[in-house]
Formats: structure tokens, sequence, C-alpha cells
């Protein structure tokens, strides 16, 4: 597969490229991008965990407080996907995140000398400002293709 030779300019990939390398810049050591890769994975098992609670609060019949918007939501057959639909992904998605969760737990019992953590910086440095960085490139070409993310 040939690597375009300029980059992608859509919208989602020039929002991923300003992303890609401000995550570079501002935590240039694998340290830090443990900790924000950890964090992040973190809010979002917080946020969704969060949010499934509220939907299967609203669709549970014994609930006395289900709200009459939940049932409008329920009965109306033309939504693409039915709530219990809904909860069904965000159960999927929660279970994807502890099993991500358990993989990332690993690379904290890597530690590496300062010498090392240099390097990264140094990298981090040539790498960030690079539009045209070949591993970034063949991420975001398979992030762009890939036909199962939602088009905006």
């Amino acid at each position: 597969m040939k690597v375009p030779e300029e980059p992608c300019q859509c919208a989602d990939c020039l929002r991923f490229y300003r992303e890609h390398d401000r995550l570079i810049r501002e935590f240039p050591t694998l340290r830090q991008q443990q900790e924000i890769n950890w964090a992040a994975l973190q809010s979002f098992r917080t946020l969704s965990g969060r949010v499934l609670e509220d939907l299967q609060k609203k669709i549970d019949p014994n609930s006395s407080n289900q709200s009459e918007e939940s049932c409008k939501t329920q009965t109306n057959k033309k939504k693409e996907k039915s709530i219990t639909q809904v909860i069904s992904d965000l159960e999927n998605i929660n279970a994807h995140l502890y099993s991500i969760e358990a993989l990332m737990e690993r690379i904290f019992d890597v530690k590496v000398p300062d010498e090392i953590e240099d390097t990264f910086r140094e990298i981090a440095g040539e790498l960030a400002p690079d539009p045209l960085n070949i591993d970034r490139l063949r991420l975001n070409r398979l992030l762009h293709q890939t036909p199962d993310l939602p088009d905006k």
C-alpha cells in the first residue's frame, strides 16, 4: 500500500494531525505518555460508565422516576437504534475499555533511565512538527478509512 505524498486535508484528518502533534509536544517522555494515556482511558471509562448507568435507570421499569422522554424514546420505532441497543453497545464499549485497562497496566512496569527519556524528548521534538511523519500518516489513513467509524 503506497502512502500518499500529501496528507489528507479533510477536517477530521487536520484535527487528528493537530491533536497528535499536541500530545507529542506536551507529553514528550515515556512516563508522560504512559500517564496521559492512562488518564484518557480512565476518563473514557468514567464517562461512558456514568452514561450507561443513567440510561439503565431511565428504562428500569421499577424506577419511580422514569421520565416521559425515556418512554417516548422507547416507543419511537422510527429511531435507528433502540435505547436497549445503545445500552448494549455501551456495555460492549465498557468491556473493551476494561480489557484495554488490563493491558495498559503492563506499560507501567516499564521504567527507562533518564538518558532514554532524553531520547524520547529529542525524538518528540522531531516528530511533532513534521506533517509528513510516515507513522502518523499510516495511523491517520487507518483512522480515516475505517468503515465502522461514523462520518461526522
